[in-house]
């Protein structure tokens, strides 16, 4: 089986095929009717190069080392190897396309090519141009805005970043067929990331008017300074610095938070299209009956809930992402000659009637990528980590998930009712899904976002399950990379049955010394 490795950047699970009834996401809906698709499934970190690096890895911000931009793994934890490298060094063509890795220092300056990659990684040309001044104002001049519908043709090249991506991924798969190549291709879509850079014309589908707030726009009383996400990266637009909006907690506008909104759901359905477009390339190409096809994000973004805005936290908003695998002949039938699995769907004109082929709600981790994606193509899978393992190659931190593809039935409830005095029931088969994030001080700075290394004091470990999500900040120690975990500078817990927002912090008004147990079990093991 080939591989198509498809990831888009800053998605949160903003999908018809996850219950969202405002956002037109066809091509993807049509791609999760073929496939099975994790409902619960998370982010170790969210920001862009720790993520990345760990599900590319299979292991652990707290192996990689990595939880800034500034540092590559294979010098300074361990030459782990990665998906790709796994694959290239069974046999296929690995080739990667725009924003898999992130770029920069973090994947030395090469996308870790020649290790992961058997031909030099392809950047679009328009990258270059996403931050500059291409954002027609209200005045009429080019600004470097958040929020930027651009007429295409007047953009530099005429293009944007995306639709190179994909007119090279169309290419690199007609060679593949012509040259009957084993192959993995990685596909990394900029959008929905900053800025709301795409074509204007989306914005018809979302009319102002139907675009409502967040649910929980205010800061919660309970939510610790520490946890908060000031959203610094959205103050340095142009049009962000032009409201005077106070720091850190704002708040923004109710008209410029549904501004903000309306285009974040107009760059997913742009996403969409240029999805579409790929897979419909892949029937082109005759490769659908014999292509893995996986689609996730490297983390999510938050659009207003708990007044915090990009990624940068624990939060669900933060840390959810669409998570779904097309595996020919077992989540969808294997194609009849002349039959197109992925016909494209245009999201002007399309009504949605995909079902999805099969739901799993178990709570899964973007750091079982290698693994899984291991076995669904018949490799031998790596083995599980060692503690430590800095020293060796091979392993992941990440069991294989397939064994959920075959159970597409309801699973059972859960019981999420709490009362303050009950202490949580210490299940160690209880799924958990890990993430992290650091912060440089207990109250909110200008680099909480994106602390580098040095300056971080303090680390966030989160835990979530189906019931809960128990979070403790500990101090942190950035010179030998350790955590404190007798240093409690804050925790959060939060009852996702009666409170799915993550609204109502219970952590200083419930017993949960089970929930501690659990946690230290986890970071010690």
């Amino acid at each position: 089986m080939n591989v198509l490795f498809i990831v888009a950047d800053d998605l949160r699970p903003t999908l018809g095929c996850y219950g969202d009834s405002l956002v037109k996401s066809p091509n993807i809906d049509q791609l999760a009717s073929r496939s099975i698709v994790f409902q619960n499934a998370y982010a170790q970190q969210a920001v862009c190069a720790p993520s990345r690096v760990s599900f590319l890895t299979g292991r652990r911000p707290d192996t990689t080392r990595l939880y800034d931009f500034h540092s590559y793994w294979r010098v300074h934890a361990g030459n782990y190897s990665t998906i790709p490298q796994y694959f290239k060094e069974n046999g296929y063509t690995t080739m990667s396309i725009g924003k898999v890795f992130h770029p920069g220092i973090s994947s030395n300056h090469s996308d870790d090519y020649p290790y992961s990659w058997s031909m030099p990684p392809f950047h679009p040309s328009a990258e270059k141009y996403e931050n500059s001044k291409t954002c027609k104002g209200k005045d009429g001049e080019l600004h470097a805005n958040l929020v930027c519908p651009v007429d295409v043709a007047e953009v530099p090249l005429g293009t944007l970043p995306d639709m190179q991506s994909t007119e090279e991924a169309k290419r690199l798969l007609n060679i593949m067929k012509t040259k009957n190549r084993k192959f993995f291709l990685a596909v990394g879509y900029h959008k929905p990331h900053i800025p709301l850079r795409y074509p204007k014309e989306f914005l018809k589908l979302y009319p102002l008017e139907n675009i409502t707030l967040a649910p929980d726009p205010r800061v919660p009383e309970e939510l610790p300074a520490v946890a908060y996400n000031p959203w610094t990266d959205i103050r340095q637009r142009e049009d962000v610095q032009a409201l005077n909006i106070s720091f850190p907690y704002g708040p923004i506008s109710e008209e410029f938070q549904r501004q903000i909104r309306q285009s974040y759901f107009a760059a997913v359905s742009y996403l969409d299209t240029q999805v579409g477009l790929l897979l419909n390339a892949l029937d082109d190409a005759g490769l659908s009956n014999n292509t893995i096809v996986m689609f996730t994000a490297d983390h999510g973004w938050s659009l207003g809930e708990h007044g915090e805005w990009a990624k940068y936290s624990n939060f669900d908003v933060a840390t959810q992402v669409p998570l779904m695998f097309y595996v020919p002949g077992k989540t969808s039938s294997f194609a009849h000659p002349g039959e197109r699995i992925f016909p494209y769907l245009d999201p002007f004109t399309h009504v949605s009637d995909s079902v999805v082929a099969g739901k799993a709600k178990k709570m899964v981790e973007l750091v079982s990528l290698f693994s899984t994606l291991a076995e669904l193509a018949g490799l031998w899978v790596p083995p599980v980590c060692p503690e430590p393992s800095f020293h060796v190659a091979l392993c992941t931190q990440g069991p294989s998930i397939v064994q959920h593809f075959n159970s597409n039935e309801e699973e059972d409830d859960y019981d999420t009712d709490y009362d303050h005095d009950y202490d949580i029931e210490d299940d160690h088969e209880e799924p958990i899904a890990f993430s992290q994030y650091p912060r440089p001080a207990d109250t909110p700075q200008w680099d909480s976002d994106k602390p580098k290394l040095k300056d971080i004091k303090i680390m966030g470990y989160s835990m979530r399950t189906v019931d809960y999500r128990y979070t403790v900040w500990v101090g942190f120690n950035p010179s030998n990379f350790s955590a404190n975990l007798q240093d409690v500078h804050a925790g959060e817990l939060y009852m996702v049955g009666s409170d799915p927002n993550e609204d109502h912090n219970i952590y200083n008004s419930s017993l949960h010394g089970n929930l501690v147990k659990k946690f230290l079990r986890f970071l010690r093991r």
